[in-house]
């Protein structure tokens, strides 16, 4: 049968160092700053959780609202501006198993204009009948609407944000001035065309409503006189391996194309993002920081209280190892008392975020993400142990080392000094 006696003495000491007793004002005080540094390191831990769970969450939105609209990777000709063979091709990328689907597609930038008004626009000749299995929100697409992108027609379907900058409705004409112009009289002029509107896309992505252009491919390659299509997009089973893919395909296909990924299309944006996570946890980490050496100055206020209680030790036999000990584990059990109590309220303050923070917001009368700015109406939130793992084991180290120097003082106290006073 398990009996307390059992326990070493430097557990039952360092646990009763911890609690307040009743009687001794100095105790309650030091077990008071225990409790404040306990608070200050769950309150860093839960912190550093809950902010760095919401900025998952807010990576993997924006990620896969992006997406939706561009392909996972990108086929194109190095030696041609077109891409003629891509049927044969596209024969050849349907026999790897990774792979759910391709289209050819046609890109170019071109100026938008409707009267006096002109915007910049990327735009995306498609083939109806293939876009939807390399695009997941040309699925979303009304048929209805997709139908209408017939060739010679030159019908376009413009992103809701662009046709609202420029006040365009549905049914209304718009030009396209196309670069590549072409020698007159009065010198080069750019190439002009009319384009009816046939209607409108939300894509949740607000740098692809406000840019993006959807034609007939057959109307893209006259528009910008090209003999085949600028190349193949391609959609995989699993995103996350597109790097991978995409050095796989580059070797099989040789250096006649150029084999890109969304990876390397968005670089810069997932860079500006890995480096402000890494700030925030670094800054966050300052916050657990400051508590766990608060550690410090209580366990000094402990030791210089208890310096009969380590003289008795010692004339008892007690050894420095053993008093090194029980005030290292004071320190240590706040250190994790803290740590667990902040893991388990970030943890789930996290996983509850979409019910906490409507909440707050009802109660307060205020909208934390407005809709028409950020397009994303609730906080996302994705805890992940690859940043909660870390977050805990550095709480619990910080607590450790905090308690090395005051439990080293109290190891190297002298019995006959302080117990000359007593």
């Amino acid at each position: 049968m398990f009996k307390i006696s059992s326990i070493p003495y430097e557990y039952r000491l360092g646990w009763r160092y911890t609690r307040a007793r009743k009687g001794s004002r100095k105790n309650t005080f030091i077990s008071f700053i225990s409790g404040v540094s306990m608070f200050g390191i769950a309150l860093g831990v839960a912190a550093l959780i809950i902010v760095l769970s919401v900025m998952n969450g807010f990576q993997k939105e924006v990620r896969d609202r992006m997406l939706a609209v561009v392909s996972h990777i990108e086929i194109t000709s190095t030696l041609d501006s077109s891409l003629d063979n891509w049927s044969e091709l596209q024969s050849v990328l349907s026999r790897n198993e990774s792979i759910s689907g391709s289209a050819p597609y046609v890109s170019e930038q071109a100026l938008l204009v409707k009267g006096e008004m002109m915007r910049g626009a990327m735009i995306r000749g498609i083939d109806p009948a293939q876009e939807g299995r390399v695009a997941e929100f040309a699925t979303q697409l009304p048929e209805e609407m997709t139908s209408q992108l017939q060739p010679g027609r030159f019908g376009v379907i413009l992103g809701e944000e662009l046709a609202h900058a420029m006040n365009i409705q549905v049914g209304e004409s718009v030009v396209i001035l196309s670069p590549g112009g072409q020698f007159s009289p009065a010198g080069m002029l750019p190439r002009m065309k009319q384009l009816r509107v046939m209607g409108l896309f939300r894509s949740g992505h607000y740098e692809f409503d406000a840019s993006l252009v959807l034609l007939h491919i057959e109307d893209a390659k006259v528009l910008f006189r090209l003999s085949g299509p600028s190349g193949l997009r391609v959609k995989l089973h699993q995103p996350q391996e597109a790097k991978y893919l995409s050095n796989v395909l580059q070797s099989q296909l040789g250096r006649a194309y150029t084999v890109s990924d969304w990876t390397q299309q968005n670089k810069t944006w997932f860079a500006a993002v890995q480096v402000e996570k890494r700030m925030m946890f670094i800054i966050l980490t300052l916050i657990v920081a400051v508590a766990a050496f608060n550690l410090v100055s209580t366990l000094v206020m402990t030791v210089t209280d208890k310096l009969a209680d380590i003289a008795i030790l010692r004339t008892l036999g007690a050894t420095p190892l053993s008093i090194m000990l029980i005030f290292m584990l004071q320190g240590s059990l706040v250190g994790v008392l803290g740590t667990f109590l902040g893991f388990a309220g970030g943890t789930v303050v996290a996983l509850n975020i979409d019910v906490i923070v409507p909440f707050i917001e009802n109660m307060l009368g205020a909208h934390f993400l407005p809709k028409d700015i950020y397009f994303i109406s609730s906080m996302p939130s994705d805890p992940q142990v690859g940043d909660i793992a870390p977050i805990v084991l550095i709480s619990l180290c910080l607590s450790f080392l905090a308690t090395l120097y005051p439990s080293w003082r109290a190891s190297r106290v002298n019995p006959a000094e302080a117990l000359r006073y007593e």
